[in-house]
């Protein structure tokens, strides 16, 4: 049984013979059709098509042809144009649009090899940390279906997790490919802002053209580090319609190869939330095994930037750009509402009503405040590698589908905290554009995972990558849910 074979072993098998991508393939298919009926991780599939992708794989491979993916079975967020398959987002009104073309991430899959299962579900319009929605129901926590697999990749996570496949792509504006790898148990790894082209991770009412939107990237997920960084090859690279036509990658190698030469920073505090006990333990069994590998550990910094007002800088961005990509249909009574508020009262969801009704002069002075983060950040990293920090302050929590996500709560440690003041974590890297790989630290005392992320410098991904196939030998790395 290869179901939880990593894509390189995987790789390595079709290459010596010892496996076929047929063989891949139907295992692959034959364990969705027994498991995802509870666990509702694929909520498009595309069996006969994929069987026909393994075919010609294996014929392709029998001519001598070789490429990263050849054979290897994935899986694709529902947010990706699949030409052919119903892209929705989650949106009734678009249940039944069929793109025309492939996105270019999917075109970069299929001309590596890969074979595409079908496409994993996803949160309401992707705005949401759990993946519920009217046309495809709720992908459920594979440890615990009383919980959220988390959003809006959650649907992959959890395919991961199952081992519905050797990879994924997903997306990350608000964490939505770190926290679900946290809440399920796998890896992922948010890019840095611009590496990897998103032509075609669009919404169904929008044309499928080569914008980049701000904050938001795409990226790969999957059950070991070294897997993530087979992937990103594949996934990097500007679009072949703009930058394309002039730019070429060539990330710079990882900093360090070994774990005693690494500078790490490890948090786990921020001002503006607790971290709850099992999340603070799993960045202390990161932080005992760094120092354990004769790394260099610091648990504080005057280089650090102000994480409260970085938390204010994103949460302005998130909601000015959401906001304007799903616009609301009561403004007039959102400005009443901002219009009553306090100047003295800075809380997040201040922020967060403030955003909604921000002018594009409100955009460009937060943007200019974001560039003294980025610098702040380049100073930082001329004396540490990476930073280690929680994704979220909780593990995986349950299921709350009630209809207004600004009502919502999340428990910490028994006391409740507005839902979406979890997001902070994730922003510290969003903001400024950093690359964060989601690496799991073992399980909670309720026997959750637990994820942390790993923060590196901008266009140094093969730096925190590095740092989590270091880690993932000392701690270990992905467990299977009985």
């Amino acid at each position: 049984m290869r179901s939880f074979d990593s894509a390189e072993e995987l790789v390595s098998a079709l290459r010596a013979g010892a496996v076929t991508s047929v063989e891949s393939t139907e295992e692959a298919i034959a364990r969705i059709e027994r498991d995802d009926e509870v666990i509702n991780a694929i909520c498009v599939p595309d069996f006969d098509r994929a069987r026909a992708a393994a075919r010609q794989a294996d014929e392709a491979r029998a001519r001598g042809e070789d490429r990263p993916l050849l054979g290897v079975p994935v899986t694709v967020k529902e947010s990706y144009n699949v030409a052919g398959l119903p892209t929705t987002w989650g949106m009734p009104p678009h249940r039944d649009y069929l793109p025309a073309e492939d996105a270019v991430q999917v075109s970069r899959l299929k001309a590596a090899g890969a074979v595409v299962l079908g496409k994993t579900n996803v949160p309401l319009g992707l705005q949401d940390i759990q993946t519920f929605n009217e046309i495809h129901g709720t992908t459920i926590n594979p440890w615990d279906h009383s919980r959220t697999a988390g959003g809006s990749s959650g649907g992959s996570a959890a395919a991961l997790a199952c081992g519905f496949g050797a990879l994924s792509i997903g997306s990350d504006l608000a964490g939505s490919l770190r926290t679900p790898a946290h809440f399920c148990g796998v890896y992922a790894h948010k890019p840095t802002l611009g590496l990897a082209a998103t032509r075609g991770m669009v919404a169904p009412s929008e044309p499928a053209l080569p914008v980049d939107f701000d904050l938001a990237v795409v990226g790969p997920m999957a059950r070991t580090a070294r897997d993530l960084t087979l992937l990103l090859d594949v996934m990097a690279g500007p679009d072949p319609l703009t930058l394309g036509l002039a730019h070429r990658v060539a990330l710079p190698p990882a900093r360090h190869e070994r774990l005693d030469d690494f500078r790490v920073l490890v948090l786990d505090d921020h001002p503006l939330i607790p971290t709850g006990s099992a999340v603070r333990a799993g960045v202390n069994r990161v932080a005992d095994a760094l120092i354990d590998g004769g790394a260099r550990v610091e648990r504080d910094s005057p280089l650090l930037p102000d994480l409260a007002e970085a938390a204010t800088l994103y949460m302005q961005l998130l909601i000015s750009g959401a906001v304007a990509r799903f616009p609301t249909d009561s403004l007039e009574q959102l400005r009443t509402r901002v219009a009553g508020l306090s100047a003295a009262d800075q809380s997040l969801d201040a922020v967060r009503l403030r955003a909604m009704v921000s002018s594009h002069r409100d955009w460009l002075e937060t943007n200019a405040r974001r560039e003294l983060h980025r610098h702040a950040w380049r100073r930082l990293f001329t004396e540490f590698d990476a930073v280690v920090c929680p994704i979220t302050p909780t593990p995986a929590f349950p299921h709350d589908h009630s209809p207004n996500p600004m009502e919502r709560h999340i428990t910490i440690d028994g006391l409740d905290y507005p839902y979406f003041d979890q997001l902070v974590w994730a922003g510290v890297a969003t903001m400024p554009g950093l690359p964060a790989t989601a690496i799991p630290t073992g399980p909670s005392p309720e026997g959750l995972p637990v994820g942390v992320q790993l923060i590196g410098p901008m266009y140094e991904d093969r730096t925190p990558l590095r740092l989590a196939e270091l880690l993932e030998k000392k701690i270990g790395g992905f467990r299977a849910p009985k």
